[in-house]
């Protein structure tokens, strides 16, 4: 039997991890849940006090952006979730209202027998993510 590997993105660890049984009840041979992003790092992981003055970059501090030269942290404290500069409440409750991809983070991987394909995107796809 041949077998189909399947890519899913979703919001969130938790939403990807609420349809794993189901992919597991259906024979599929690997199911792996990754969380994924713009910088290295596990994200912010602990509460830091930045008047101590031990912290590499804001990037650091807010995005939990470790490995960063000090260029690298220059350009991600740039970013609109770092410095909280970026556009108006209006703007954010438009983008929250529209199908916005870019804030899936979470990649759930399936390897699954071509006969139980449709059925596991069925699943995913009521799960939240996209397949």
């Amino acid at each position: 039997m041949a077998e189909q590997s399947i890519m899913a993105y979703f919001h969130s660890p938790a939403q990807a991890e609420s349809c794993v049984g189901k992919l597991k009840a259906l024979r599929a041979s690997e199911v792996r849940v990754d969380r994924f992003g713009e910088y290295p790092g596990p994200g912010v992981q602990e509460t830091m006090n930045p008047i101590t003055g031990n912290i590499p970059s804001l990037g650091y501090l807010t995005l939990g952006a470790s490995g960063l030269d000090r260029n690298s942290g220059i350009l991600a404290a740039t970013e609109t979730d770092a410095s909280g500069f970026g556009g108006s409440m209006a703007d954010v409750m438009e983008s929250f209202s529209q199908e916005d991809v870019s804030r899936r983070d979470t990649l759930l991987t399936v390897i699954i027998d071509e006969s139980s394909a449709e059925l596991a995107r069925h699943i995913i796809r009521e799960a939240g993510g996209t397949a």
